[in-house]
């Protein structure tokens, strides 16, 4: 099956959806490491995997343009898809606004960065994806998680040759050799907890509960999620923001505690990230910017990941022309 990357290509199959950049932006939403079984299949076109469909997405001013890949027609419910994936009926161009007049230093940056808004995931997807991003970087997970639904999901088209597969089922993951096989994918130490996660789950609350977890208080979702193997509190929060409906929930790591601390002069009770400056550092930022902090702080996280690469790439490009040079002297 041949890709397509552009409305112009088999317009019957393309559909859009009114959206301005204000309120999203897929160059920023979706290589932001929230999700990662997206790619740019071509300049602006992004075609990955969600639920159990292959997508292309693509924007054009104020339409966000979509193809979906199989036997089935975009229409209504293809629209509700894509609508709850990205929480359109979330005003964000309003939050940045409210966020902004709380918060100086969130307008100096998200001035650069508009669009950038919480994905709504599939609660088993973003749990064991979010176990992988433990000492690890975005371009290593994706690749992680790439070489995990090619072993066990299932396969459900090629675009140019190209291969995509459904995030795997529970049961594909908690089988008594999924932990074997995920450290030859070269999972390391990570392969116990995804199968030991999974294996939890599919013995305990299933999917089904897991999902329900979307209508109890922050508090004893973060709990239940932290009683997993391999979750502690700060992939316990990711899942609470992007697929449990938590939008205070705060994810912290060791850059967000140094931007509490430096750019915010947040005063936190230890000179670590303990637990307890882990809820320090939410409650600060929750009191900051109210009851959708996890959406600003994808601002911020975003801006600073986008930061790094740019820092990166400008490196690598000094480290080649002193390479050239010393080459030629």
């Amino acid at each position: 099956m041949a890709l397509r990357d552009t409305p112009s290509t088999c317009p019957t199959l393309w559909r859009w959806l009114r959206c301005p950049p204000a309120e999203l932006r897929l160059d920023l939403v979706l290589a932001s490491g929230q999700a990662f079984r997206w790619r740019e299949s071509s300049p602006g076109a992004w075609t990955g995997v969600l639920g159990d469909r292959v997508w292309t997405l693509r924007q054009e001013r104020d339409r966000l343009w979509y193809t979906v890949y199989g036997r089935e027609t975009p229409g209504p419910e293809t629209d509700r898809i894509l609508r709850d994936y990205f929480q359109l009926d979330v005003g964000l161009a309003a939050l940045y606004r409210t966020w902004g007049a709380a918060d100086p230093l969130f307008c100096q940056t998200a001035t650069a960065f508009p669009g950038v808004r919480v994905l709504r995931q599939d609660p088993v997807e973003c749990l064991l994806s979010f176990i992988c991003t433990s000492n690890n970087h975005v371009a290593r997970i994706t690749t992680m998680i790439e070489r995990l639904c090619q072993a066990f999901g299932q396969h459900l088209c090629s675009l140019d040759e190209q291969p995509f597969h459904a995030f795997p089922s529970l049961a594909a993951l908690a089988g008594s050799e999924a932990e074997a096989k995920l450290r030859a994918l070269g999972f390391g130490y990570r392969a116990r907890f995804v199968s030991g996660t999974a294996r939890a789950i599919a013995e305990g609350m299933g999917a089904k509960g897991l999902c329900q977890l979307r209508a109890v208080p922050y508090a004893e979702a973060r709990r239940v999620l932290c009683a997993l193997p391999g979750v502690g509190a700060k992939v316990a929060d990711c899942v609470c923001l992007m697929a449990l409906d938590k939008a205070e929930a705060v994810p912290v790591d060791t850059h967000v505690w140094h931007i509490a601390r430096q750019r915010y002069g947040a005063a936190l009770g230890a000179r670590s990230l303990t637990a307890r400056v882990h809820q320090e550092i939410g409650d600060f930022f929750r009191e900051l910017w109210g009851p959708y902090a996890g959406w600003a702080q994808a601002v911020l996280f975003c801006a600073d990941l986008r930061k790094g690469r740019a820092s990166g790439s400008r490196a690598r490009r000094g480290r080649s022309r002193a390479s050239r040079g010393a080459g030629c002297s």
